[in-house]
């Protein structure tokens, strides 16, 4: 066994939301529990906690058993909301109240994957740089569109620590152990796992079509750049090519090339998948969806997204709002004792 010459043991509350990740928690406490068994002693606690300390289903539907969050926050260090696919809480008032009394009491408040929503909406993120996962980035930056939102893995701004979920979240708690215990028993953890490198808060996440960007030549990448920015109000591929420095054949020869498409098919396919994560990641209706993918009209948006993801927006809407009532008919209720 190792020694740390750190005293005290470290508390940390994993508030859960209905349909969390489990790789996201799972990520977070298994660093924890190695670093524990290297060192031989008790350095970090981990609760898993909930509004009333009911049972709740992961996203897979394993249930958990947790504790009420008002005793789990006594004594805690941090807390991180724990979200799933998207923040669907009829209780979200309750969560808000928890994490701003939290945060007045001292406690480094934090969020995995979607548990950024209820942080933004507690009003927690205001002046503070966060953020989230990158398939909910886009939605996130509609809602809160005065908030610094990354695209790093993790981000730790004061008292403030947002992830962006699944295994970020263990690079996340590998930089707490880094802080607290040194770089050594922090890659000693990571060997456990066979993480080989220890991403820090510099890293991106790698999601959608960000990796292969970065292998496409500067004049591609610039007029794709273009493209992002102008989802909503879309311009014309010859102004595109222009203010990238190329000439229209260029473009179209370009993105044949390295792309297999045509740059008007690779920038409405873009402006699709922003509507599939706004349909996925808010609660905007169809029309407002369809404006801010640059559409005019929604039958024309229903068109295109039909042929390029297979189903009609209000089918994807319906889908995600059958997934929520699954997981919420999946609560199971506490034991209550026997008379």
């Amino acid at each position: 066994m190792v020694r740390d010459q750190a005293a005290g043991t470290r508390v940390i509350t994993l508030l859960l939301v209905e349909g969390f990740s489990m790789m996201s928690v799972a990520s977070a406490i298994e660093p924890l529990r190695s670093l524990n068994r290297l060192i031989d002693r008790e350095a970090w606690r981990w609760r898993l906690a909930s509004l009333d300390g009911e049972v709740l289903a992961a996203s897979n539907g394993i249930p958990l058993p947790t504790e009420k969050a008002e005793t789990a926050l006594i004594g805690s260090d941090y807390v991180f909301v724990c979200g799933g696919l998207r923040i669907q809480s009829v209780d979200e008032r309750r969560y808000l109240a928890l994490l701003r009394r939290a945060a007045r009491g001292g406690v480094a408040v934090g969020s995995l994957s979607t548990g950024t929503y209820l942080l933004a909406r507690a009003g927690l993120l205001d002046g503070y740089r966060c953020t989230i996962h990158w398939e909910n980035r886009p939605a996130f930056q509609e809602e809160f569109p005065d908030l610094v939102c990354t695209d790093k893995i993790y981000e730790i701004d004061r008292d403030r620590l947002t992830c962006s979920g699944g295994t970020a979240a263990m690079d996340l708690m590998l930089h707490l152990i880094i802080e607290r215990h040194g770089a050594d028993l922090a890659r000693r953890v990571a060997n456990q796992f066979h993480h080989d490198r220890i991403r820090d808060e510099r890293d991106n996440q790698s999601g959608g079509r960000l990796e292969r960007l970065a292998n496409l030549p500067p004049p591609v990448r610039a007029a794709i750049r273009l493209m992002q920015r102008h989802v909503e109000d879309t311009i014309s591929i010859a102004e595109i090519a222009e203010r990238a420095g190329m000439s229209a054949r260029q473009i179209e020869r370009l993105f044949l090339r390295y792309l297999e498409t045509s740059p008007a098919r690779y920038y409405l396919s873009l402006r699709i998948d922003r509507a599939r994560e706004l349909l996925l990641y808010s609660d905007r209706p169809i029309l407002e969806v369809a404006i801010a993918a640059g559409f005019t009209s929604t039958s024309h948006f229903a068109h295109w997204f039909k042929r390029l993801q297979g189903v009609r927006p209000s089918q994807l809407r319906g889908r995600v709002a059958s997934e929520a009532e699954t997981v919420a008919a999946a609560r199971l209720p506490t034991p209550q004792p026997s008379s």
